[in-house]
Formats: C-alpha cells, sequence, structure tokens
C-alpha cells in the first residue's frame, strides 16, 4: 500500500468526509479500493441517502397519490437506489476534483484523495465518468419523464462546485439538486410532468429548506478556514445570526411540508431542539449535529411517507384535517 493511501495523520475531523473512514467494513476491502471509498463518502454513507432519500420520498409520494401497488413500488425503489449509488459517487468525485486546490487548504479536508495523492486527477475523472455512466444505465430503465426531470439534477450537480466560489447561496443549490430527485422519483412511479403538482412542488420546497438547514451547519466544520481561503457559503454569510436563520428555514419548513397534505409537521420538532443545542463555534458539535439530524429526520419522513402508504394499501382513509 502506497504511503498516499491512508492520510498519515488521523484526526477527528479527517473523519468527518476528510480523507479517513469511519467505517471498520472498508478495512476488509482491497487497500487500493480505499481511496476510491473516501472519494465516494461511502464510509458513512449519508452522501447514498442525500441522494436516495428524496427520490424514495418522490416514489412513496406518487404511489399514495396514485394508490399503486406495492409490486409497482419495489421494484422502481430498487432502481431508484442503485441509480443512486452510482450517482452518488459520480457526484462527490466530480465535486473533490474541482474542489482540490481549495481543499488543499482547508484542514478538515486536506488529506481527501486528491490533495494527499491518493487518486490522481485523471483517475478521479475516470471514476466519475464511468459513476456516471453506471447511473445513466439504470435512469435508461425509467419513464421518459424521469429521463426529463434528470437534466436538471446534473446540470446542478456539475456546477454545484464552481457556486461556492460565485456565491454563498450554494446550500440552496445543493438543496435543489438533491431534492429534485423527488420529482425524479415521482415520475419513475409513472407520474405525469410531476414538477407541475403542488403537493409535489411543496414537499420539493420542504426537503430543500431541510437540506439547507443541515448543510449550512455541516459547513461551520470549515467556516474559519473558508473565511481565510475566500469559499462562500450559508455559513459565512449568516455567520452572528446562524441559530436564528435555521430557526427561519425549519419554520418555513413545517409549513411546506403541511402545505404538500401528507406530512404535516412530520420531524420539525427534531430540528426545533437539535438546533438550540448544536454549537456552531464547534465543528465536532457540527458534525454531531449534522449526522443524528440527518438520519433522525430523513428517517421521520420516509416513515411518514410509508405509514401513509400502508395505511391507503390497507384501506384506511387517513387525513390530518379531519375531513
Amino acid at each position: 500500500m502506497s504511503s498516499a493511501s491512508i492520510p498519515t495523520e488521523k484526526t477527528p475531523l479527517s473523519t468527518q468526509y476528510g480523507g479517513h473512514h469511519s467505517g471498520t467494513w472498508v478495512d476488509r476491502l482491497p487497500p487500493s479500493w480505499t481511496p476510491y471509498i473516501q472519494l465516494s463518502r461511502l464510509s458513512p454513507p449519508a452522501g447514498l441517502f442525500l441522494i436516495f432519500l428524496p427520490h424514495l420520498f418522490g416514489a412513496l409520494h406518487a404511489a399514495i397519490t396514485h394508490n399503486l401497488p406495492l409490486s409497482t413500488l419495489l421494484p422502481v425503489t430498487a432502481y431508484l437506489l442503485l441509480g443512486s449509488l452510482f450517482f452518488s459517487n459520480a457526484a462527490h468525485a466530480w465535486n473533490d476534483l474541482v474542489d482540490a486546490p481549495i481543499d488543499a487548504k482547508i484542514e478538515r479536508t486536506k488529506t481527501r484523495p486528491i490533495p494527499r495523492g491518493a487518486v490522481s486527477p485523471r483517475a478521479a475523472l475516470v471514476f466519475t465518468l464511468s459513476q456516471a455512466l453506471a447511473a445513466g444505465v439504470f435512469l435508461l430503465a425509467l419513464p421518459k419523464d424521469a429521463h426529463i426531470a434528470a437534466v436538471a439534477t446534473v446540470v446542478g450537480t456539475v456546477y454545484y462546485p464552481y457556486a461556492k466560489r460565485h456565491s454563498h447561496f450554494v446550500q440552496f443549490l445543493l438543496g435543489f439538486c438533491l431534492t429534485w430527485g423527488i420529482v425524479v422519483g415521482s415520475a419513475a412511479m409513472g407520474t405525469v410532468r410531476p414538477w407541475r403538482d403542488g403537493s409535489t412542488g411543496c414537499l420539493v420546497g420542504a426537503v430543500g429548506l431541510w437540506v439547507v438547514g443541515f448543510d449550512t451547519i455541516y459547513a461551520h466544520q470549515d467556516l474559519r478556514d473558508d473565511l481565510r481561503v475566500g469559499v462562500r457559503s450559508m455559513a459565512v454569510l449568516v455567520r452572528g445570526w446562524a441559530r436564528g436563520f435555521l430557526v427561519g428555514v425549519w419554520v418555513c419548513m413545517s409549513l411546506l411540508l403541511v402545505g404538500s397534505g401528507w406530512f404535516g409537521g412530520m420531524g420539525v420538532a427534531w430540528y426545533v431542539v437539535g438546533v438550540g443545542g448544536v454549537d456552531l463555534e464547534d465543528p465536532a458539535s457540527c458534525w454531531a449535529w449534522f449526522s443524528q439530524g440527518f438520519w433522525v429526520t430523513g428517517a421521520a419522513v420516509a416513515a411518514g411517507l410509508l405509514g401513509e402508504y400502508v395505511f391507503q394499501v390497507g384501506g384506511f382513509k387517513v387525513s390530518l384535517y379531519g375531513v
């Protein structure tokens, strides 16, 4: 194993997508695979589920709206999961490829595979393209409207690593890139032009604000270095009043969830409580909140949709409004 394959110094920050993996399962794989696992953000696998969960939300929402059977939902979900895996790999590798010069100047990210020399820029580009092609294979198995919807996600994802050089609102772009998967997931279930549906639109907006909230906290890990290097983000823009900004984001998220008609306020309590307990000056606290808040709320929203679907399949009519 080359000395570049594993960072020489392991710090708490370096395990937060900074070049060290957190899962021991990675150590059981061939050493040459390790940098690519790290490049793909598969340990921990939050990066994968960031992409898959919105697609799952869209598929479940469409199944509820159109009263579709489980025999339709399951194979589509499998395609979405596998497609999300490869697209996640491609998106994260592309982000690290473009960001490598900046990552080398940031304490947390300087030991990522490309800055430390474990993966060359050319190898990273080949890996990105191979994963994107694999994702495309699964996309082709879905209906035409899913292909159309996916174009916006691809364009936004390609531009995303450059956005932090141009605008502080990069978290909103990330929110769009990730949560547009709801539209793709809905189209995958056969919904025609789901981007024109009001309920789907509210769900996209709510989950998009969820992304803005947790990624703003995630960005606080690098706030001092970002200010020094000149990287832009919402964490930089709202420094000094970030807590109030985050509360506002989650209030709006709650309203959009209610507006979607299916969720009500599912999962919002965790954010309201959690944001009061995060120390935005402490990178370790930001990571703990990001990792815990992401999983708990993502699972809560998925459970809300799944519960609604189960009730519907079972012949129960459940209304949030008593009508």
